[in-house]
């Protein structure tokens, strides 16, 4: 199977028409699938005292408002049409966050895209979740901060929005059912992908907890990847030797820059060794069965050993323990056959040292 990876540019284009456009092609460059960016309306998506997260605290100027920032780093309608025009022009998928229902809209009725990434801190918005899944578009639904309650209460509100359409009350007792339904699972597997994610920026390697990947799968039966905010690219890497199906990372274009999540970005050459480690684990897992690969039968040959004599063994004599040992190459009889050939007749003259 094919990791799906996302670069994941984020707001890192801080706001500018020219470094969103060169994060694109950043992304196509290194080889990502898709390139993914957040569209928000700051006022919507949070209140004027909204404090700001530590590490935004530590990354931009703590003494200006959430809001203040976020409105800096917000995306016009026409620079999103710009921004998928430039994924068409170079052959990679643009995919976005909806933070909010308008901005939600955006994406699914004016920009007609086929797949929503609905960020961690969404994960307990239901009207957010509901409209998303009403929307029929496929949902890839990142899991951080949360509990495995809440994965299932968010996944029930997809399946409730997926197989009702627009009947029936919405209602936690409703969302439970829904998911609980064989419509509703039938509906979340055909459209859901959920990711791990550990909400921190960077996240302690201790808390990256891969595992959570095949806990989520099992409970589920969902197709699992994983957001990754730890520093670096091994842990990413790690994700796809379990079985992940989509990765997501955050990059820049530059780690030095100014705003909230550079510092716990990979820069392009990073992205693209992710890339690289990703693609070769996918080829690396390989097709599960135990068999003589192709390159091994060189050193197959020259590694093992055969049977051969251990002093001159003439035709017809009776083989005696004490007449053979085993040397390589493993050209001639396998070793395996040593007791079998204990008190046969041999069937030619053999020097000591030769192959049987």
């Amino acid at each position: 199977m094919r990791v799906f990876v996302i670069a994941e540019a984020g707001v890192n284009h801080n706001g500018e028409r020219r470094k969103a456009l060169a994060l694109v092609a950043a992304a196509a460059k290194a080889g990502a699938d898709a390139v993914k960016f957040q569209t928000f309306d700051a006022d919507a998506l949070v209140c004027a005292d909204a404090p700001k997260a530590a590490y935004q605290k530590r990354t931009t100027d703590a003494t200006e408002s959430q809001r203040e920032m976020l409105k800096r780093l917000e995306l016009s309608p026409a620079l999103h049409h710009d921004l998928k025009a430039a994924c068409r022009r170079e052959r990679i998928r643009f995919l976005s966050s909806p933070f909010d229902i308008k901005s939600l809209s955006i994406l699914v009725d004016d920009l007609k895209l086929d797949t929503l990434k609905i960020p961690s801190g969404e994960i307990t918005n239901g009207p957010l979740l509901l409209a998303a899944g009403r929307s029929g578009r496929k949902i890839i639904l990142s899991t951080g901060m949360s509990m495995l309650a809440e994965v299932a209460d968010a996944l029930g509100v997809l399946a409730f929005a997926m197989t009702r359409a627009k009947k029936g009350k919405p209602s936690l007792s409703a969302f439970r059912a829904a998911f609980a339904s064989k419509a509703g699972k039938a509906a979340l597997k055909k459209k859901v992908t959920l990711l791990h994610c550990t909400s921190q920026y960077p996240a302690p390697v201790a808390d990256a907890n891969l595992r959570a990947m095949a806990t989520m799968r099992d409970a589920f039966g969902l197709p699992v990847g994983l957001s990754d905010h730890t520093a670096g690219i091994a842990i990413p890497i790690a994700a796809a030797a379990l079985g992940a199906a989509v990765i997501e990372k955050h990059f820049t274009l530059d780690k030095s820059l100014p705003g909230p999540d550079h510092a716990a970005s990979l820069e392009p050459d990073e992205l693209k060794a992710m890339i690289a480690g990703i693609r070769a684990v996918e080829r690396a897992l390989g097709d599960g069965v135990k068999k003589v690969r192709p390159s091994e039968r060189d050193t197959r040959k020259v590694a093992r050993k055969s049977l051969v004599a251990a002093r001159p063994i003439r035709k017809g004599e009776n083989i005696a323990a004490g007449d053979l040992t085993t040397k390589r190459p493993g050209t001639g009889a396998s070793p395996m056959e040593y007791w079998e050939r204990i008190g046969q007749k041999a069937a030619r003259d053999v020097a000591p040292g030769k192959r049987l």
